[in-house]
């Protein structure tokens, strides 16, 4: 007659502590200065557009805002000859950081405006 009852205590209590908090993304220096920089986020061309990683960039980059955009590209990033240019539209400048995604929602290309 308990056993279902504890059970199920046990089940709702080990379910409540399993939830891990999301971590808030914070700007290294603790200020995003609105002034984007595409040199430190260079490394995320290739990886998927999930809302972590979009969000991790604008914070990288120094943005206050970011557009994701479905690219034209048939490639991802730079190759080994360095013939793709992963950064096609403006490196510094405004408070926009502009991501453009491929076929399989990965991240071709990022450029500030």
């Amino acid at each position: 007659m308990y056993r279902p009852l504890i059970t199920a205590a046990t089940l709702a209590l080990l379910t409540a502590c399993s939830t891990t908090p999301m971590a808030q993304v914070q700007p290294i220096d603790g200020v995003i200065s609105g002034q984007c920089h595409v040199d430190k986020v260079r490394g995320a061309v290739g990886l998927a557009a999930s809302a972590a990683t979009v969000e991790r960039a604008r914070v990288d980059s120094d943005s206050l805002q970011v557009n994701v955009v479905r690219g034209e590209r048939e490639e991802s990033g730079p190759t080994a000859s360095g013939a793709a240019n992963p950064t096609p539209g403006a490196e510094t400048g405004g408070d926009r950081l502009t991501i453009e995604t491929g076929g399989t929602n990965n991240i071709t290309a990022l450029y500030c405006g």
